[in-house]
């Protein structure tokens, strides 16, 4: 899943690497796989929040819609799209819960901060 879904990020090219130097090939092969991870990680901290916020509203969440879940979505992802940066927006802290959730709260799908 992992690379289809790093091919699907790929700019330029479809993804193929056209230049002819090692170095240059390993270069776009590790930006390609930094972008799909960062894609990744903001797909897992919406999916939290979201979770998190049903859970503190009291809907009940079963292991197999959790199972159903995947980092690899593409469809609130907008890759050509214009941007505007706000430097001065603080971002809200990111979703890093203690990895052994009380009884009735659902599990961070974050990694425990190291």
């Amino acid at each position: 899943m992992f690379n289809k879904f790093a091919q699907w990020a790929a700019f330029g090219e479809s993804g193929l690497v056209s230049e002819g130097v090692r170095d240059e090939q390993r270069k776009l092969i590790k930006y390609n796989h930094l972008v799909a991870n960062l894609l990744i990680f903001h797909t897992n901290v919406g999916m939290t929040r979201s979770l998190d916020q049903l859970a503190a509203e009291g809907v009940p969440i079963d292991d197999a819609a959790l199972a159903g879940l995947s980092p690899y979505q593409t469809e609130h992802i907008n890759r050509f799209g214009s941007y505007t940066l706000d430097f001065t927006r603080i971002p809200a802290p990111l979703p890093t819960e203690d990895p052994a959730p009380a009884q009735g709260q659902l599990p961070s799908l974050l990694p425990p901060p190291v």
